[in-house]
């Protein structure tokens, strides 16, 4: 199946599990991650879909060059999966620029 069709668009707002803070919706694609400190959720299997059972914090743990942007690498708490998510417009720079400049 093309992964275009496994996308479901689910722009929903959240209260981050991580820091707490309120997150509206993103406005122009599925928000999938808090803005304030990059920590998702481990709830999809394909984006969109919330039918993951695991619901571990996803930590951001680098950062990768993405056609003119970037991706958030992603290291579940829980079960240890890796994800990749689009950086948003509104993500904190510091927070990515940290990211960035990691020891690897």
């Amino acid at each position: 199946m093309n992964d275009k069709k496994r996308f479901t668009m689910k722009d929903e707002g959240f209260v981050c599990l991580k820091c707490g803070r309120q997150v509206l919706p993103l406005g122009y694609t599925a928000r999938d991650h808090c803005p304030f400190c990059l920590y998702s959720r481990h709830v999809d299997i394909f984006p969109g879909d919330r039918q993951n059972s695991c619901q571990g914090l996803l930590k951001p743990i680098d950062i990768e060059k993405y056609r003119d942007t970037y991706k958030i690498i992603y290291q579940c708490e829980k079960c240890a999966e890796i994800h990749k998510n689009v950086m948003a417009s509104d993500d904190d720079m510091n927070q990515i620029i940290a990211l960035s400049q990691k020891e690897k």
